[in-house]
């Protein structure tokens, strides 16, 4: 008989950002299938789910992974239901009303290490002392300038044996900063893979005593804040070839609905990084443009080189953005545009 651990992994009901949280359940024998993962119950009163008086709350399980840090073990992803088994309201992953697979999306998660000890980014001085300022982190190397590697390349590898579509890593702009990069096919699978990633991130921020810090402007003055840029496409813009085209899906994120609807769900204090500066648009502007990171909205330079064949990137969705509920925004609009 085989005992394997189950790490069941749902959304908790903070707000405006919510938090993950997780625990194990042991099975004998179990196939490893997701299908034959059981439905678990937790006491939604502890997790500002519930009212203590009915706090009985449904953990679904929705996707599977390895578990490659613990010995028999599985990364379950899953969804918060009612205990009448009808999705709970902080339950973003079960209002996707269009988990259509021609969509892609590639998501850029940048975070900052943050040190404990100190209350400051990992490899910032003493409270009081700034480091140099920002240009010579970005893809850094060397002990100066590249802090948290050993965390970074940790996470890496947890990734990869967890079979998440993590594509790559690497030093972002601030001292302390880093980013990672997932792809997956659908909004479902991608909130899925973002979450789990994430999950496996703070797994190992507690071996290192490092919180992973995802508030969009984590260091007040002149820092790069963190966002969760959205690389995204479906056939039409894989295939179109219309600088036409790509301008009416440009055009249709920009009215004053779409501004709006995207910015709700693009992450709280989002307003601290959307300023305009350090490779931003305005939260209350929007603009589109090739090659730009000062757009809400990049138009890659390979998608133009290609004769309007590829992506687009909206830059504005913060470290802290819900990936189901970006996919889910991006999807509608796009989709759309078209009608």
């Amino acid at each position: 008989m085989v005992r394997s651990k189950l790490e069941y992994i749902w959304l908790d009901g903070a707000y405006p950002t919510q938090q993950m949280r997780s625990k194990t359940k042991v099975l004998s024998d179990f196939s490893g299938k997701v299908e034959d993962v059981p439905i678990w119950s937790f006491d939604g009163s502890s997790t500002m789910q519930a009212e203590g008086n009915s706090s009985d709350l449904l953990l679904k399980p929705v996707r599977i992974f390895n578990d490659p840090d613990r010995k028999n073990a599985y990364l379950v992803m899953t969804e918060v239901l009612n205990a009448d088994g009808t999705p709970h309201k902080t339950n973003a992953r079960a209002t996707i009303h269009d988990d259509d697979g021609d969509f892609w999306f590639g998501f850029e998660q940048e975070y900052v290490l943050w040190d404990l000890a100190h209350h400051t980014p990992y490899g910032f001085p003493a409270p009081g002392y700034y480091p140099p300022p920002q240009g010579p982190f970005y893809c850094s190397v060397g002990a100066e300038y590249s802090i948290g590697r050993e965390i970074v390349e940790q996470h890496l590898d947890l990734c990869i044996a967890a079979d998440i579509n993590i594509e790559g890593v690497n030093a972002e702009v601030m001292k302390g900063q880093w980013e990672y990069q997932v792809f997956a096919k659908g909004a479902k699978e991608a909130g899925d893979q973002m979450w789990v990633a994430r999950y496996l991130m703070e797994r190992v921020g507690e071996e290192h005593n490092v919180r992973i810090n995802l508030d969009p402007k984590p260091v007040a003055g002149d820092w790069n804040g963190s966002g969760m840029h959205a690389n995204f496409s479906d056939t039409t813009l894989r295939t179109c070839g219309s600088k036409e085209t790509y301008g009416k899906i440009c055009e249709a994120f920009g009215t004053e609905e779409a501004i709006e609807r995207h910015i709700s769900v693009y992450g709280s204090d989002n307003h601290k990084r959307l300023t305009g500066l350090h490779e931003t648009q305005a939260i209350n502007k929007f603009s589109y443009g090739v090659s730009d990171r000062g757009a809400s909205i990049r138009i890659p330079i390979a998608t133009v080189e290609a004769g309007y064949k590829g992506w687009l990137e909206d830059r504005r969705p913060a470290s802290n953005a819900d990936p189901y509920k970006v996919a889910s925004a991006i999807i509608d609009t796009v989709k759309g545009a078209s009608r």
